[in-house]
């Protein structure tokens, strides 16, 4: 009997074989990383690899069949040089700060005033965001027709006693981008305010508390606890709306098409009709590679900027 209990002893003590675990934990992470393959895959190949292959047509001379033929930089002057091409540049930019920020600054406010103890918060919140999840092209048809020439804004106007200044607001070369420029921000406006409400949840209340017991005023407050408090907030929706506003295209194509008289033509546009309309696939390329390079530029500048002052903070 004793004999017995020391040989169980003696396997008791003995350490046990732990080589299957990390082997297990191996094969798992190994198994992780085919689950994500097929994604990684497809974002090197619809991402980076396209991107690549329209960087290199960007510097040919290519109607998107048949041969093409290396030009260097030619298109690139071509779109320096050419006013119209320029002026869809100015246009772009103008379009892109101007919606950032209008829209950041709307959404800012509407979020502070719906992050209060409002029993319909809720309910508004949900009507102001609901633009944003509508199609750009359904709203941009319907803003048309509000800025038609028969169209609500000039019979209020109208009846008013304001005729003098009705007028077909898509088709005025003055007036059309700036149409363009109420649609982005009456569609991007409640994005912005959903950032701002998250990033408000982030402040803390007892420090607000205390700067007003301390006599602060409410604006006091907003510029030295709630702006600070809010700044990630501010980063990513400034960020987001410069993104979207270099790129904005199906408002333009259906309010005016580029008109009138290409007032309202962006770099967007111009690398649709280039490469699709007139069959200047090179060409286009190159305003698609100029575009890029804005929208980085913009990005990574605004992300520094950003983080900058976070770091002081």
């Amino acid at each position: 009997m004793s004999a017995t209990l020391r040989t169980r002893d003696e396997h008791r003590e003995q350490p046990r074989d732990d080589t299957r675990a990390p082997r297990r934990s191996r094969q798992l992470s190994f198994g992780h990383w085919w689950w994500a393959l097929p994604g990684i895959v497809m974002v090197l190949a619809i991402h980076y690899v396209a991107t690549s292959i329209g960087g290199f047509f960007a510097f040919t001379d290519w109607s998107g069949i048949g041969s093409f033929a290396f030009v260097g930089l030619d298109n690139f002057v071509k779109i320096f040089s050419d006013p119209t091409k320029f002026g869809s540049l100015l246009n772009t930019l103008f379009l892109a700060f101007g919606s950032v920020i209008i829209s950041n600054v709307a959404g800012l406010v509407l979020a502070l005033g719906l992050n209060r103890g409002l029993k319909s918060r809720y309910i508004l919140r949900v009507l102001f965001f609901m633009p944003v999840v509508l199609s750009p092209l359904a709203v941009s048809y319907i803003w048309k027709f509000i800025f038609d020439y028969n169209g609500p804004i000039n019979l209020m106007l109208k009846s008013m006693g304001l005729g003098e200044y009705a007028k077909a607001w898509v088709a005025d070369p003055t007036w059309a981008i700036w149409t363009v420029l109420i649609v982005l921000v009456w569609q991007n406006t409640g994005i912005a305010m959903v950032i701002y409400i998250a990033g408000l949840s982030s402040v803390p209340v007892e420090v607000e508390e205390a700067a007003a017991i301390d006599g602060a005023t409410l604006w006091q407050r907003f510029v030295h606890v709630t702006l600070p408090g809010i700044r990630p907030a501010v980063a990513i929706s400034t960020t987001l709306g410069l993104v979207n506003g270099l790129r904005v295209f199906d408002q333009i194509m259906a309010l005016t098409g580029g008109g009138p008289a290409g007032a309202t033509e962006t770099l967007a546009t111009q690398v649709y009709k280039q490469s699709f309309a007139l069959g200047n696939f090179g060409f286009g390329a190159a305003l698609a590679l100029v575009l890029t390079v804005i929208i980085l530029v913009f990005a990574v500048i605004q992300q520094r900027a950003t983080s900058g002052k976070q770091g002081e903070n």
